[in-house]
């Protein structure tokens, strides 16, 4: 099934619920690594809204957010600084936390 993308609104109140979390991710020199992947898509199976910082590849952010949304079905909430807010819905309806 295809993923939706998230209207305005919903980024918005997304970035919202996020202001108080800590980046649970640091991406590095290393990069995307398929370990980082791994990581990533943990934290957004059990949170479901994460931030991830950048600490290094910053000029990359935004192509290296891209591929993350594609390989993890996941969707980009908000880049601010150099730090990125990714949003995914539990797959079960009952395992829901966040409403976008």
């Amino acid at each position: 099934m295809p993923r939706t993308e998230l209207t305005g609104a919903q980024r918005k109140r997304l970035r919202g619920l996020a202001h108080d979390l800590d980046a649970l991710i640091q991406i590095g020199s290393g990069g995307l690594s398929e370990n980082v992947l791994s990581n990533i898509d943990k934290a957004l199976e059990h949170h479901e809204l994460i931030k991830v910082r950048f600490m290094a590849l910053r000029q990359q952010k935004k192509a290296l957010c891209s591929q993350i949304e594609n390989r993890l079905d996941c969707h980009l909430a908000g880049l601010v600084g150099h730090v990125a807010i990714l949003y995914r819905s539990a797959a079960r309806e009952d395992d829901r936390r966040v409403q976008p």
